[in-house]
């Protein structure tokens, strides 16, 4: 198997974001990240304008955030050549992305800041439609700005990344419980604008850097497929389908690399001769579930049905599985939230 690690849902100058696409590109070159997936408001200016690509290894893609004419219900669309009115209700935006190819996201669910009266809450309300990929689970900006007081605002604006604890609670309940009926994929964002704040009125400081956000909150993907670098820049159509497949499939994992790079992390079912990656399904009965960490021991925590029933602290685990149900793990370092799996769905 092949992992990639990259960035999702990230803001350029062609909506509320201050960096230029190509320079945010070789920044993510920079910090060694395969690939990231930008997501400007409501346009496709980047993708219509050329910049898809790969910038040395780095591949950056191309979708966009989707809201409504309330500015609710942000979804992150991919794998689409065009965008769709904000006048139209969510649960339409959802079914058109779903009818051309496409796959889209749930953006911070369950967003309830209140830090600032001029970046309020953008919640999802459509709850009704079935026709979304999956959640974003973890939004690095959400958090930060949920847990930002007047108290904390200094050390939280100098130190962005210590501020970062778990995803919400909420959503990961949600995400559990919608699993028990179809396969909904989890991934998350760092929602990287690179505001500018004047501080005390006389020097500005660059909140959410590219740079920074880069190490913290990533989506890993899982798959069978080499992606190979082109020299091309232009070159992508094979990659670009390994990316959108596999997040479609739930191939793929949450980490927070602030704590450490979680690449390697593998949670697999072995069921009789075959093995069953994230995202899948298998049949009910006698299973082994496998999960296996990077050269470092953690608490290796096993749910089922967004219920804990089992913990192991070591390098790897191995649980017997009879009942059906969801099954996902999370690790923790040293009490810090480091990796989330997708589930694997047996029996369901």
């Amino acid at each position: 198997m092949f992992e990639y690690a990259g960035a999702v849902h990230i803001h350029s100058i062609f909506s509320d974001g201050s960096g230029e696409v190509k320079t945010i590109a070789e920044t993510a070159n920079e910090v060694g990240l395969d690939f990231i997936l930008l997501t400007d408001h409501n346009t496709l200016r980047a993708l219509h304008e050329g910049f898809e690509g790969w910038y040395g290894k780095t591949l950056l893609l191309v979708g966009c955030e989707i809201n409504d004419k309330e500015n609710k219900n942000h979804y992150l669309a991919f794998g689409i050549d065009k965008t769709f009115s904000t006048r139209l209700p969510a649960k339409e935006y959802v079914r058109r992305i779903k009818d051309v190819g496409g796959i889209g996201f749930i953006a911070h669910p369950h967003e309830k800041r209140a830090s600032m009266k001029e970046h309020p809450p953008y919640p999802w309300t459509e709850w009704s439609t079935e026709d979304f990929t999956g959640i974003e689970i973890w939004n690095h900006m959400s958090e930060w700005m949920e847990g930002l007081t007047e108290e904390n605002k200094y050390n939280y604006l100098m130190h962005p990344l210590k501020s970062i604890k778990a995803p919400n609670f909420e959503t990961l309940k949600v995400w559990d419980n919608l699993n028990q009926k179809r396969k909904v994929v989890g991934i998350g964002g760092v929602d990287a604008h690179a505001h500018k704040v004047n501080l005390l009125g006389f020097f500005e400081v660059e909140v959410f850097a590219y740079k920074v956000l880069f190490k913290s909150i990533r989506t890993h993907i899982i798959t069978d497929k080499k992606i190979e670098v082109k020299k091309n820049s232009k070159d992508i159509k094979t990659a670009k389908n390994i990316v959108y497949e596999t997040l479609k499939k739930g191939n793929c994992y949450v980490s927070n690399s602030y704590h450490g790079d979680a690449s390697g992390f593998r949670f697999y079912a072995e069921k009789g001769k075959k093995i069953y990656q994230m995202g899948e399904s298998l049949p009910s009965g006698s299973t082994i579930l496998r999960v296996l960490l990077p050269k470092i021991s953690g608490s290796i925590k096993l749910l089922r049905n967004g219920e804990i029933i089992d913990s192991v602290d070591d390098f790897e685990a191995q649980f017997n599985i009879k009942e059906k149900g969801a099954y996902r793990v999370e690790i923790y370092l040293n009490n810090n939230a480091w990796i989330f799996s997708n589930h694997i769905r047996i029996g369901l």
